[in-house]
Parts: structure tokens; C-alpha cells; sequence
């Protein structure tokens, strides 16, 4: 998963890109480090390590001063996971093979995916979004329809593709959900990472007739494989990426400190602080993790529901209560728990409310009688869950 510092001065945007949101970063990192840079990256392998994983918090020396940057910087980890997980991506990635992201919903791989575009080029924009509808032309190009038919086929009519945009500047194109588009969509990637390059037949006889690969291009896509309603990817178009699999937070400690950064910097945006106690917080992610893995912290078993407790719905709760506590004063965040929880896991299948129900009657109910507050607190609260 990934974490994001709080912002202290934000431009009037919900959500800005990695390359943006940490500019400063990537500028120190690519000044700090002048070692060798595979062509068109805007840093080296090991600094993009560096710059998702963090410095370890070590403070970074710029080799000599520079005007607009400080002399000295930790670099903040924005993904908590296996750095030998993101080693692999970075080797994959000089070699332009393609990287694909696979796991789970709410594991982070759009985050990752979009901080290693960021970071080996300058820019995650260059993003094609799959869904059933996704057509050809979001892999390929387009035409201007106006100019298409005022003056014919010409290189000004053409609109290219973030892919093909890619493909001519040398950068990173991302197709998040790949498996959603349908297989016929997903196979116009496999001549492009195969041959480098696109054809325009419409343009024949032209010099615009063929778009070939500048160095740099390689794409990276994620897959939510648990979904419903994917489509299998050809064992062609398989062959053309390494897999990388991004599992659920192993840690509960590391997962309840990102789940507080990322609420509290919701929050923040919304123009209030964040006021939930860390003792919410990690009955909040105790939860999840039980609910998530079928078994709870001492062991006991759990029947799991059928959607996914994720990290990234654990932060949404957390910055729901967290909200709720700012401008909604007069209630305890514990209070308002089961309301939440009980709307995240009844996304998929009205039958998991019995499982909530019977997650209530044993995990909690066992905590409550050792004797804990907080557990004891979320026992009496049962009865909001009917």
C-alpha cells in the first residue's frame, strides 16, 4: 500500500498526480543521484527505488548546492510493501518489458503503478482507464472527425492514444483494469509491446504511415483479478508482461499507520482535523484484518465475507468517522463503527450481513468478555447492525 504525507497548502484540486504531489522529491532525487539512467528516464533505477520505498529515514545530501532545492531531504516511503517487490518492477521496467500489477481490490496497485510513472518519466497522465466499452482507439489513435473530412486523412487529424503518446515521446503508458476490456481490445497491446510500433494505414505513403517505440516506452497495467466481470487475457498478450502480485499489508501496525495518514490527510482537505483515537483506529483495522483473512489476531476462525475488506476501504471509514466527529459533534467515533462497517461489507452480497452478525457474535463478543473497553463498547452495539 501506499501513504501520503498531509498536505499544508493545497491548490484548489481533490487530488493532485505523484509527480506533483511530490515535485520536490523527485527534483532533489534526480540531482542527488547522476549515476547512469537507462534513456529517457527522468531518474535512476535506484532513485526510483529511493523515491517509493523512502530513504530509510536517512537524510539524502545534495552533492553541491542548488538554488531552488534544499541541501538535505528525507525521502518519505510511499509504499509499504517488499522493497524487492519494487526492485523487480524497476529491472522490469529498464528492460521495456511490460509490468503487470495484479491483487486484490484496495491493495495500492494503481498508486504504485502511477508513483513508478512518476518517477521514471515525470508523468502518470498518460493513462488509459479499461472498461467494457474501452475500444481499440484508446490503445491506438483516433481521428479528428472535423478535419478528418474537411482536408482527408493527415497527421493533424490524427489524435493519438496516451499509448501512442507514449510510444512517441518515450514515456510510461498505464492501462489500469485491464481485464475489463474486452479480449479483442486487450490484444491491439500485444503487437505493440511485441513490434514497437503502431501502423497507420490511412496514412500510407506518408512519413506519419508508422509510429515506431522512442526509447524510454514501456507500459505498465494493473488487474483486479477477483472482480467480477474481467475478462481472461490471452496467453499471448500474458507473455508480453512480468507479473507482480501486491498483497494485503502484513503488518497490522503498518497497516494502522497508514490508514491514520491517509484519514488524516482526507480529512484535512476537507477543512477540518482529524480527531479519531488511535485506539479507534486499531479496533477499526483489527476488523478488517479479521473480516479480510478468515481468522482473527488469537487465532480464532472467521467466516469471511464475500467483498473485500481492503486497506483502501478501512481508510475510507477511518476518514468517514473522521468527518463525522469534525462537523457532526455530540457522538463517539466507536459509536458509529458498526453503521459504517456494516455498509462496506453488504456491497456485494446481502448475505454478509450474517457474517458481520456472526463476526459480532464471536470475535467480539470473546474480546468483551476478556475484559476490553473498547470491544466491550462494540458488543452493546450490536443491535445497530440488525
Amino acid at each position: 500500500m501506499t501513504t501520503t504525507s498531509p498536505a499544508t497548502a493545497l491548490p484548489a484540486r481533490q487530488s493532485l498526480p505523484a509527480e506533483e504531489r511530490h515535485a520536490t522529491e523527485l527534483a532533489f532525487l534526480a540531482a542527488h543521484d547522476d549515476g547512469p539512467r537507462p534513456p529517457g528516464w527522468a531518474l535512476t533505477p535506484r532513485a526510483v527505488v529511493t523515491f517509493v520505498c523512502g530513504s530509510d529515514g536517512d537524510e539524502l545530501r545534495l552533492p553541491k548546492p542548488h538554488e531552488t532545492l534544499p541541501d538535505r531531504l528525507v525521502i518519505a516511503p510511499k509504499f509499504v510493501g517488499d522493497r524487492s517487490l519494487v526492485e523487480r518492477c524497476v529491472v522490469t521496467l529498464v528492460g521495456e518489458r511490460g509490468l503487470l500489477l495484479v491483487g486484490e481490490p484496495g491493495t495500492a496497485k494503481s498508486m504504485l503503478s502511477e508513483l513508478l510513472a512518476a518517477a521514471v518519466c515525470g508523468t502518470s497522465a498518460l493513462t488509459v482507464q479499461g472498461t467494457a466499452g474501452t475500444t481499440e482507439d484508446a490503445f491506438r489513435y483516433g481521428w479528428n472527425y472535423a478535419l478528418l473530412l474537411a482536408q482527408g486523412p493527415s497527421r493533424e487529424a490524427l489524435v493519438d492514444s496516451p499509448v501512442l503518446t507514449a510510444m512517441r515521446t518515450g514515456r510510461v503508458a498505464r492501462v489500469e483494469e485491464i481485464t475489463r476490456c474486452l479480449p479483442e481490445v486487450q490484444d491491439a497491446l500485444v503487437s505493440i509491446l511485441s513490434d514497437r510500433r503502431v501502423s497507420v494505414p490511412e496514412l500510407a505513403g506518408t512519413d506519419h504511415a508508422q509510429v515506431a517505440a522512442a526509447p524510454g516506452f514501456t507500459v505498465i497495467a494493473t488487474a483486479n483479478l477477483r472482480d467480477r466481470g474481467v475478462s481472461e487475457m490471452s496467453a499471448a498478450l500474458k507473455r508480453r508482461f512480468n507479473f507482480e502480485t501486491i498483497h494485503p499489508i502484513a503488518d497490522a501496525d503498518a497497516e494502522t499507520a497508514l490508514v491514520r495518514g491517509q484519514a488524516t490527510a482526507a480529512v484535512q482537505r476537507a477543512g477540518a482535523h482529524f480527531g479519531v483515537d488511535d485506539a479507534v483506529l486499531e479496533v477499526l483495522v483489527t476488523v478488517f484484518r479479521d473480516l479480510r483473512t478468515g481468522r482473527s489476531a488469537e487465532g480464532w476462525d472467521v467466516e469471511r465475507p464475500g467483498t473485500v475488506m481492503s486497506t483502501a476501504e478501512a481508510v475510507h471509514v477511518a476518514a468517514s468517522l473522521g468527518a463525522a466527529t469534525a462537523y457532526l459533534p455530540g457522538g463517539e467515533a466507536l459509536d458509529l463503527v458498526p453503521g459504517h462497517l456494516l455498509g462496506v461489507v453488504r456491497k456485494d452480497d446481502p448475505s454478509d450481513h450474517a457474517r458481520l452478525l456472526g463476526y459480532w457474535d464471536g470475535p467480539v463478543r470473546r474480546r468483551a468478555q476478556d475484559g476490553s473497553a473498547m470491544w466491550r463498547r462494540l458488543w452493546d452495539l450490536r443491535d445497530t447492525l440488525r
